[in-house]
């Protein structure tokens, strides 16, 4: 019960603006010695592959990216059940810092998986279902973010964009599972997989390293985001109320 109360606490804005206050130069400590030892394990000390040599390496910025950009995904899905079903001024804020980093994320998992594509495929880029659905969750970062700046009302806003992630958020599984569910020249899961890990220790430690850099970087970014947007609601909130009164001030009497 003492853990939900405390959950339950940072519901309130000027808690939570308290506790990210406290919690983040921890966060950013933790981020940086754990990516930095991830970095390391992954390009200094893992072997290279014997197919692939040393482009194997891109993998340790690549699926961590790739984990991040559908997690994001998902903590902006269960925010907008916040905003629809218990309207929470909190589950909008933390949606829409998400959103930024998802597509940021979603970037680094392409662009690397680009460069990784080349020597292994012969190309580039190839309309296969992982990464022609990777590419659609990233399209559609990018029109939550644009519809939410086009709308200047916000609670208008966060109830379109709550609505529009939460339809989106059936392309999840489908880039989770396309590589199952269709033939395609994208490797199978090899980490999350019925049965163990189809990788060597020596890549796979490294790797789940390098994974928890970048979710307790996701963190950090998340909780810094959530405290901006806090502050600049609040200060809109004050601008329209001073604007009001200046309204009334200004106003002839009767």
């Amino acid at each position: 019960m003492g853990l939900i109360s405390a959950v339950s606490s940072l519901a309130n804005p000027a808690r939570f603006s308290a506790f990210a206050g406290r919690a983040l130069p921890w966060l950013a400590g933790a981020t940086a010695l754990t990516l930095a030892a991830g970095l390391y394990l992954g390009l200094f000390v893992a072997p290279a592959d014997y197919q692939q040599g040393e482009t194997v390496r891109i993998m340790f910025l690549h699926v961590p990216s790739a984990w991040l950009g559908m997690m994001a995904y998902v903590v902006m899905a269960v925010a907008s059940l916040g905003v629809l079903v218990w309207k929470h001024p909190m589950a909008d804020v933390s949606a829409k810092a998400a959103a930024p980093l998802g597509a940021a994320f979603t970037f680094l998992a392409l662009a690397p998986g680009s460069l990784w594509g080349k020597p292994m495929w012969g190309t580039w880029w190839v309309w296969d279902a992982r990464l022609t659905s990777f590419l659609i969750l990233f399209l559609m970062y990018l029109g939550l973010m644009a519809l939410r700046s086009a709308m200047e009302e916000p609670s208008r806003a966060a109830k379109a964009c709550a609505i529009l992630t939460l339809v989106g958020s059936i392309n999840i599984p489908i880039v989770k599972f396309s590589v199952d569910w269709w033939n395609t020249l994208h490797q199978p899961a090899s980490v999350i997989r019925a049965g163990k890990p189809a990788m060597d220790p020596s890549i796979l430690v490294p790797l789940l390293v390098c994974a928890v850099g970048f979710t307790l970087l996701f963190v950090t970014l998340h909780l810094a985001a959530m405290r901006t947007e806090l502050v600049r609601r609040r200060l809109r909130t004050l601008r329209i109320t001073a604007a009001s009164a200046a309204a009334l001030a200004a106003e002839p009497a009767e």
